[in-house]
């Protein structure tokens, strides 16, 4: 069996199964408990110590359900390899810490029908967007398998056109992973983020990568989310300098349900 290795745990989060699994508990105790109903989340991908208690805010709904769900789309933008449209990898599961998640193959071959989708190992060898998001879904679901897709340039169209043919039933959840502001002072972060959250909660589609890093994923999400009648609530908006970093660059994180 083909299976993509951890490109970064130990530094994103704890190499140590008993002390990832350990600090995933505590974010997702510390978490708000809501009753809502998840068809797509969106949650940040930075290290755990900066992003996890946003992330956790949204995994956190996962708990009710986490026997419904058998399916994970998950779509991140590409921050090492520069290509067009929407990359699937050739292996057959990735490893976690946590242990290793099975992937969907039938459905990713059906994928490659579509002109966007390419086979790309090289996009996703070392990608972050979607790995930290695998001990996530190992703690708050049981069985299921994963579509993982790293997107790269591409509209909101193409984009779009992929999550809707995976779109399936309460069985299948879309996970759109992003960050939202990069690398400026607190304040001008947190003015950003506020324009951003309002734009994301209209279901706009027209973000841009200076409002979030994975804005070709989420500008697809939203645009269908948008035709389908769908809403967008905001669960947790801070940024590293209310975690656990300085004030002085910061990155702003954002966790959304869509239902």
């Amino acid at each position: 069996m083909n299976i993509r290795q951890p490109a970064v745990a130990g530094t994103f989060y704890p190499e140590s199964p008993d002390h990832l699994q350990s600090m995933i508990c505590e974010m997702m105790d510390d978490a708000e408990e809501r009753r809502l109903s998840p068809k797509a989340l969106i949650v940040p991908h930075a290290g755990y110590i900066y992003s996890g208690p946003i992330a956790a805010s949204a995994y956190r709904l996962l708990k009710p359900i986490r026997n419904t769900i058998k399916r994970v789309v998950l779509l991140g933008p590409s921050h090492r390899v520069a290509f067009e449209g929407i990359s699937v990898p050739t292996c057959d599961a990735f490893a976690s810490p946590l242990g290793t998640i099975p992937l969907d193959t039938t459905a990713i071959n059906k994928l490659l029908s579509l002109s966007q989708v390419h086979l790309l190992d090289e996009a996703h060898a070392s990608e972050h967007s979607l790995e930290v998001q695998l001990p996530f879904l190992r703690n708050c679901l049981n069985h299921f398998k994963l579509i993982p897709m790293v997107v790269g340039d591409a509209s909101p169209y193409v984009v779009a056109e992929v999550i809707e043919s995976l779109w399936g039933q309460d069985e299948t959840l879309i996970i759109i992973s992003t960050d939202l502001s990069h690398y400026l002072n607190y304040e001008e972060a947190c003015h950003r983020d506020k324009q951003t959250v309002k734009a994301i909660e209209q279901l706009s589609d027209s973000l841009t990568g200076g409002q979030a890093c994975g804005c070709y994923p989420l500008n697809g999400m939203l645009k269908l989310a948008r035709q389908r009648g769908m809403e967008v609530i905001t669960l947790d908006v801070r940024n590293s300098g209310d975690t656990a970093g300085d004030k002085t660059r910061v990155v702003g994180y954002g966790a959304f349900v869509i239902q």
